[in-house]
């Protein structure tokens, strides 16, 4: 039986077509194939599928903000899914179609239904798009209507609700140029999208999407630099694809390096300095609580956010250069107090003593939990949390999770108090982690099977958000008295001000003679051959983020565990089914 349902449009347009669906929300970053469309994610039910061609319905995208981007470089390259059908507030995705239809005349329909209709969608074959309206059918479309509707003429937004100062009147009537005038429409045809009625300014950006997905990254942050675009803010820039020093002597393919190094230096022309982090919140330049900023990388908004107290929204590719280039952002999600709350309360009930592989666990449990809801964790108040087990949580966390900022009682800024602690409780939902949840995520990052008890590694990564200071005096400290093995290689980033600290205090050098390789610039999600050596096989990491995304981006096998056991691999050379033992026993119960 067909059936006809009434959506909001987020962008209009024609379209018709197989439905490709799932209930699970997906990161296109990581998840999906920037050049072909194929699902990459392992974890996802769609893995294996193309979506080119396709009205993909997912409840929204989640993780990794440079999904913008993903989307962006398949609609250049014509491997675009024919339409995008949503049913939670979605704009990382939408972003990257507003931006392929505002500067490269390319464009989808991105529609919006509700939860009920989008579960009902989802029993369909076929899908039709025309205007507001979604018509399925349980067969080809071709035998029910004769031609696809023609693609409206680009779409020309009305403003009128949004009020507007004076610098935004003439940013979006050119007086500044071109790339000013753009990314000001960007920004308003996200707030018209969003229901947004006011604009504010932002202390500082943070752009993501300096990380080469494709020519089409590339097309994007040149055409800005001929249209003379400059940051009108401090502007700092997330990881980028290559270490922009060395990658020529580490053998990285130019086909990869150069592309990447011009799109680096494109940002730097722009007027962003060149910190290529995905961890801005350890630089000097962090922000203070309440700062209003805006930055991008999924990561550094959960934390920025969460820990440090500031006020960003989940900013997608593409819209952290706007705003940076105008200074202006949208008055909406985590800018206004209100949603700041917390919607569900996530309780761990643990009475063991553990290890650092708790914070990732309990972090990706956390995401998957929350959705798009903003949690507060409750059961941690007895323990101290140090920094760079909160960066492990936060980073865990964003990976499965689409909403921009988590509580922790006891121990995140706006949680700490009790009246706090009690105002985010009030009329929350409960749902309690056990240790035997925990259990069982570790084995599903594992995923050993019952008659192998060793696992040789070949590589051991680290630094997934860039390590800090910190991280790197404890991992000294673990390698101290012990020998690596010749056969595993251990590659840890960080960023360039960690590094030059670290190297001052003797920690580089002491890492090196262990036989560790210290990469800055680039990150784990963008990491290929050669770093990873090309005969490697299993990756070890004491990443959950890197855990979810590393065998869909590196075709490698991945095992996951805490700092030590990690070292204890280098050493090693092999896992023997490495479950920590405050864990062991409890997936049963």
């Amino acid at each position: 039986m067909d059936d006809s349902i009434e959506a909001r449009v987020f962008i209009p347009g024609a379209a018709e077509g197989e439905l490709s669906g799932s209930n699970v929300a997906l990161s296109f970053w990581g998840g999906v194939n920037a050049q072909t469309g194929t699902v990459i994610d392992t974890h996802h039910p769609l893995v294996g599928k193309s979506v080119a061609g396709k009205v993909l319905a997912i409840p929204s995208s989640r993780g990794s903000c440079s999904g913008s981007g993903v989307i962006l470089e398949l609609l250049l390259n014509g491997n675009q899914p024919s339409a995008l059908i949503f049913a939670r507030e979605e704009m990382i995705l939408t972003l990257g179609v507003l931006i392929a239809e505002e500067m490269f005349q390319k464009s989808i329909p991105v529609l919006h239904v509700p939860m009920s209709s989008f579960n009902r969608l989802l029993q369909f074959e076929y899908v039709r798009i025309s205007e507001t309206q979604v018509t399925t059918a349980t067969k080809s479309l071709e035998s029910l209507i004769p031609a696809l509707l023609p693609r409206p003429p680009l779409h020309q937004p009305d403003f009128s609700a949004i009020q507007l100062s004076p610098l935004d009147r003439e940013l979006l009537n050119g007086s500044h140029g071109k790339a000013e005038q753009v990314a000001m429409r960007v920004i308003l045809r996200t707030a018209n999208i969003q229901g947004v009625t006011e604009l504010i300014d932002v202390k500082q950006a943070h752009i993501d999407c300096c990380i080469y997905t494709g020519p089409a990254t590339l097309e994007f942050a040149q055409t800005l630099c001929r249209w003379g675009a400059k940051v009108r803010i401090p502007t700092s820039l997330n990881s980028i694809s290559i270490d922009r020093r060395l990658w020529r002597s580490q053998g990285v393919d130019p086909s990869l390096g150069e592309p990447s190094e011009k799109l680096a230096q494109a940002y730097v022309e722009m007027g962003a300095q060149p910190t290529f982090t995905c961890a801005p919140y350890l630089l000097d330049t962090a922000p203070e609580p309440g700062d209003h900023i805006m930055w991008a990388e999924s990561n550094a908004v959960v934390f920025a956010n969460s820990v440090l107290g500031a006020r960003t929204i989940k900013c997608p590719d593409y819209l952290d250069v706007c705003v940076a280039l105008t200074g202006r952002s949208l008055n909406t999600g985590c800018h206004l107090t209100e949603n700041r709350k917390a919607r569900i309360e996530i309780h761990l009930d643990l009475d063991v003593d553990s290890d650092d592989s708790l914070y990732p666990l309990l972090g990706y449990i956390a995401g998957d939990i929350a959705a798009d809801s903003v949690p507060i964790i409750t059961g941690l108040e007895r323990k101290s949390v140090p920094t760079e087990d909160l960066k492990a949580f936060g980073a865990a966390f964003a990976t499965t999770s689409s909403a921009p900022m988590f509580h922790i009682a006891g121990i995140t800024i706006e949680a700490r108090k009790l009246a706090d602690i009690q105002a985010h409780l009030k009329d929350t939902a409960r749902v309690t982690v056990s240790c035997s949840d925990l259990a069982k995520q570790w084995d599903r990052f594992n995923a050993f099977t019952e008659s192998e008890r060793r696992t040789q590694i070949d590589l051991v990564s680290l630094g997934n958000p860039h390590f800090s200071h910190e991280e790197l005096v404890k991992l000294v400290q673990l390698c101290s008295q012990r020998q690596k093995c010749a056969k595993t290689a251990l590659v840890v980033t960080c960023n360039r001000d960690t590094y030059g600290r670290a190297a001052k205090d003797g920690l580089i050098n002491e890492l090196e003679k262990f036989g560790a390789q210290i990469v800055t610039d680039t990150c784990w999600c963008m990491m290929q051959e050669p770093i990873i050596p090309p005969t490697s096989k299993t990756i070890m990491t004491n990443s959950a983020k890197y855990a979810h995304y590393g065998q869909g981006l590196t075709g490698r096998q991945i095992r996951f565990g805490g700092l030590a056991q990690c070292v204890d691999a280098a050493c090693s050379g092999e896992v023997v089914n490495n479950m920590p033992s405050w864990l062991v026993n409890t997936n049963d119960v």
